[in-house]
Parts: C-alpha cells; structure tokens; sequence
C-alpha cells in the first residue's frame, strides 16, 4: 500500500490501528506509565497515543513517522490537549532515527508497524538498545486466531507465515530476548470501528475524486478491505499490544 493510499484512508481515524479509546487507555494503564515517562514511539501515526499518555499520564517524549499529513494532524493534536511542552514529533524513517537518535527511554513503542525492522524480532532488536535498564517496550501486531485458509493472507499482501498464533507469538518473543509482561488485544467491535470507519472514508473520498490517479488503486483497496475483513478477519485475525521487558 502507498503512503498516500494509507494517509487517505485513515483520513478520519485518530488511533490508527484496530483500538478503542478505552484499550488504547487500559494500555497506559498496564504499563504502568507515570508523570516524567519518557517515551519513543516509533511510526507513531497521528501521535494519539503519545499526546493521550501526555495529557493522562504526564508522559513526555518523541514521535517519529515517514508520513507529513499524520504528522501535521499529531502537531494539533498535542496543541488541543495543551502537551506540545511534551512530546515532540519528527519527521523520518523509524529504523534510521533509532540508529541515530541519543540517548534511551522508559518506553519504546512500535504499535502495528514491525515491518520496520523486516518483521516482529527484527523490529525488537531494533528497539532494545535504546530502552533504559527497567523500561518496556510496547510492540502491536497481529496474529492468527485460527488457521487461515489457503490464499487469505496473501489478499492484503503478506504471507501466512509472516504472523503466528499467540503461542507462536510468545516463542518470537522468546527468541527475540524479551519477556512478555501484559497484553491488550483487539476484539470484534474494534476491528470492526477501525477497518469499518477506513470503508466511509475510502468510499466518500473516491466519490468527491472519480479522476484522481490513485483513484483506481483506492477503489481495489477499498474491496479488497471489506472482502478480507468478512470473509477472513473476524474469523481468524486477532492484533494486540504485547508489553515485554528485555530478559536480564
């Protein structure tokens, strides 16, 4: 999916992946955040999470994402909650920023995008020299509820191997160096808020731009989202946030 595919259809979400409001705040609660948490959050979208934990929890810290629309949306979003003296947001490729960034941090969060780092391990190993002695990181991805058939997970482009089931979930994490700690997973009614509200936007954006040139791409997009998430998703994808702590 391009960039600009993806920035159009989260056009009206603000968490942009498939939490409510109440998980993304039972989230913060889990981890245990206080006030002066300093927190990384890497491909951080529309920085909800960041300038909610802020505003909540008195977290400070940085947001980095390669999209300037969900960075724009990010920067007002910490203006409206009055917690721009907290969080910062740059503009970048996750991976590159943490090679290059100083420093550690209580909390680092990579919540629905491992593919920075190829994948789950590869995105933890990432992350882990820059999380203080004692900190957390806050990894989001999905796994399989049940044995997709033949032919499922290569309709959105990935491969059935790519993800695994919990059990499979806590064996990578495992072989990544980390325990696992909490989780909070996704359930029907928010997959359903999230991919059901990206349908509107599509649908709505498609009718106010029939020439666009991504029109084309926007519509098989949109399709193959509501084809997936029916005859698929529900069934046998499951997403959550895995809180993990590196192993001593």
């Amino acid at each position: 999916m391009s960039l600009r595919l993806h920035e159009i259809a989260e056009g009206r979400n603000r968490i942009l992946n498939p939490f409510t409001d109440d998980k993304l705040e039972l989230l913060g609660e889990v981890a245990r955040l206080r006030p002066g948490t300093r927190q990384l959050d890497l491909a951080c979208g529309k920085g909800e999470m960041l300038c909610r934990w802020a505003d909540r929890h008195g977290v400070e810290g940085v947001g980095v994402d390669l999209s300037e629309v969900f960075l724009t949306a990010a920067r007002a979003r910490a203006a409206e909650l009055a917690v721009q003296d907290r969080v910062r947001f740059e503009h970048g490729e996750a991976a590159a920023y943490l090679r290059t960034c100083a420093g550690r941090f209580d909390v680092v969060s990579c919540v629905g995008a491992t593919w920075i780092g190829g994948g789950l391990r590869g995105t933890i190993e990432l992350m882990l020299p820059k999380v203080e002695p004692g900190g957390i990181l806050l990894v989001g991805e999905p796994y399989w509820i049940s044995e997709p058939p033949p032919g499922a997970a290569e309709m959105l482009g990935f491969r059935r191997e790519d993800f695994g089931t919990l059990g499979d979930t806590l064996d990578r994490f495992d072989a990544a160096g980390v325990e696992l700690l909490e989780m909070v997973l996704a359930d029907h009614d928010s997959w359903d808020r999230y991919v059901a509200g990206q349908w509107w936007t599509m649908s709505d954006w498609l009718a106010a731009n029939p020439g666009d040139p991504d029109a084309g791409a926007l519509r098989d997009m949109l399709d193959r989202s509501r084809r997936y998430h029916l005859r698929y998703g529900r069934q046998h994808m499951g997403w959550g946030v895995f809180v993990l702590r590196p192993v001593a």
